[in-house]
């Protein structure tokens, strides 16, 4: 079970070594305690070895519920077995993750804060105006934990049954196709307007307030197409209310090869949102490597393994400079989209 207490500032005895205490010498004697006692009282570096030595608060930067939250709980109580601490969840939800990210950037750089985040900490910084944080300055990326599968689904009567022919009929009938998303910038409409600009196809966006109003609507006929996590809309696939067109990483789901991916029409076309780690700027690098290894311990047990396969994720336990470089090439891609696309948000 994950606690909720928070951590408690560790305390250190001083004790007065035999040879200071024999010096003959008092002004001399007093001297070295003093520098002793600064020594020992100065803050030090965290070492890996002894990391942590108290709670460690995870902030989830969205409400509780759904695949996220339940993969925060899996991996909170696995880390909290091979740490011997408490990993306290601390849901800080709203403004697409910004006041659960900026609490981090602003926590101490000690390694006992961290926040769970998704896609939008690479999409932010190009969709906002302003940021109360610098996400490359004020913030190290830890570990990316996995890729969330998305999928492009169309109406069951739809004109098109793959994506080969919805890019037919999209080129001869420009603009009047319609998809829907769960809202404007996410990661499911970033990656349609990337995939129209490589595909050369004009469809129209329709954002909506999450997903379910967008399955509504698709299944209600008045929508085309949508794009949503691939777990999401499965059930529906499932029921043949919902029509498979292509999922968007780079390998077919494990487990559904039956349905084909975007790339094996667009080659190299991959757009999957991210879920990882990331701490305060200026945590020890120790600190931050030992967290990504034990997490990567985690994400390799079978049953941790087995369920998030089960969520629609496909796991990556990368090393935290591998999650720095992935992250960068994501603000730039999505940047770029963001301003070609001239999307905007409220």
């Amino acid at each position: 079970m994950l606690q909720s207490s928070l951590p408690t500032p560790p305390t250190r005895s001083v004790s007065i070594p035999s040879h200071l205490k024999n010096t003959p010498h008092p002004m001399l004697a007093r001297s070295l305690l003093m520098i002793w006692i600064t020594c020992l009282t100065m803050p030090g570096p965290v070492q890996a070895q002894d990391y942590p030595k108290g709670p460690v608060k995870l902030v989830i930067p969205f409400p509780p519920g759904g695949p996220t939250d339940t993969v925060a709980r899996m991996i909170g109580i696995k880390l909290q077995e091979i740490w011997g601490q408490p990993v306290v969840l601390d849901y800080k939800p709203g403004g697409g993750t910004v006041i659960g990210v900026d609490m981090v950037a602003k926590a101490p750089a000690d390694g006992y804060t961290m926040v769970m985040v998704n896609s939008a900490f690479a999409v932010n910084p190009g969709l906002r105006k302003t940021m109360p944080y610098n996400t490359t300055k004020d913030l190290a990326p830890v570990t990316q934990l996995a890729n969330l599968q998305l999928a492009i689904v169309a109406r069951p009567d739809a004109p098109f049954n793959n994506l080969r022919e919805l890019i037919a009929y999209a080129k001869a009938n420009p603009g009047k196709l319609t998809y829907g998303t769960p809202g404007a910038g996410s990661t499911t409409h970033l990656g349609m307007e990337l995939l129209k600009r490589e595909a050369a196809i004009d469809v129209l966006h329709a954002p909506f307030k999450g997903s379910a109003p967008s399955h509504t609507e698709l299944m209600g006929g008045r929508i085309d197409i949508a794009v949503d996590p691939f777990l999401s809309i499965l059930q529906y696939v499932k029921a043949g209310r919902m029509k498979m067109i292509a999922t968007m990483g780079s390998t077919r789901v494990p487990g559904y090869e039956q349905y084909p991916t975007v790339a094996e029409v667009l080659p190299n076309f991959t757009v999957s949102a991210l879920l990882g780690f990331v701490a305060p700027a200026g945590t020890p690098r120790a600190v931050v490597n030992k967290i990504a290894a034990d997490t990567a311990k985690v994400l390799a047990l079978p049953d941790i393994r087995k369920r998030i396969d089960e969520l629609g994720m496909v796991v990556v336990a990368s090393k935290p400079e591998e999650f720095e470089a992935f992250v960068q090439s994501e603000m730039q891609r999505w940047a770029r989209v963001i301003r070609e696309a001239k999307i905007e948000t409220e």
